[in-house]
């Protein structure tokens, strides 16, 4: 159970048509219990809406990159909730295999990752363990992503790591829907990723 119970339904008008907003399109479930639980505040809703829905669905980073960071991001955070919803729906509508997301669990970045996407992933690890970018991995993103690209991905990689305290803090249980989330496996033995069609596109 939750820290702080979801909201149920029947929903008030104004709340079930804001957490229908929520919702992916296309998504056949009933609104997450992050949203129903965040829903208790609605003003706190609100706002966090308008930042979610834009990264999601007015970002200059590709979907496939995108997903990338979140994937990573919850998965450093150990957040299974968040993670598993993602790749149950946004990351495999964005073309990530399941190899590719079983990798982002897996500690470390091999060689099977495109360049784009290991830069992103080596970004998103130091990040999480220092909250700082050195110079060799900043270099890196530069490469693939322009100034404006940048600054979003900065953003989306602390978004989501306060979505993570969100779902950990709250001790929420994942969607029954949402991919199960795995421990990282042996470092000795890390996952391949598998190259979304055997090439690095952008």
């Amino acid at each position: 159970m939750p820290r702080i119970e979801p909201l149920s339904p029947p929903y008030p008008a104004s709340i079930d048509q804001a957490l229908r907003r929520w919702m992916p399109p296309g998504v056949p479930y009933e609104p997450l219990t992050l949203f129903r639980v965040l829903h208790r505040n609605p003003e706190l809703a609100s706002r966090m809406f308008s930042l979610g829905a834009g990264l999601l669905g007015h970002g200059l980073l590709p979907a496939a990159d995108r997903e990338i960071v979140i994937a990573r991001v919850t998965a450093r955070a150990g957040c299974g909730y968040e993670w598993g919803v993602h790749a149950a729906t946004l990351a495999q509508q964005a073309g990530l295999t399941a190899g590719q997301l079983r990798a982002t669990v897996a500690p470390g970045v091999d060689g099977s990752w495109p360049p784009r996407y290991a830069a992103l992933l080596t970004a998103v690890d130091e990040l999480h363990e220092s909250a700082r970018l050195s110079q060799p991995a900043w270099d890196a993103l530069r490469v693939h992503y322009q100034d404006e690209q940048l600054l979003e991905f900065l953003v989306l990689a602390g978004w989501y790591r306060t979505i993570a305290y969100l779902a950990n803090g709250l001790l929420l249980e994942e969607e029954p829907w949402g991919l199960p989330f795995s421990e990282p496996p042996d470092p000795s033995q890390p996952a391949r990723a598998e190259r979304a069609g055997g090439k690095d596109r952008r």
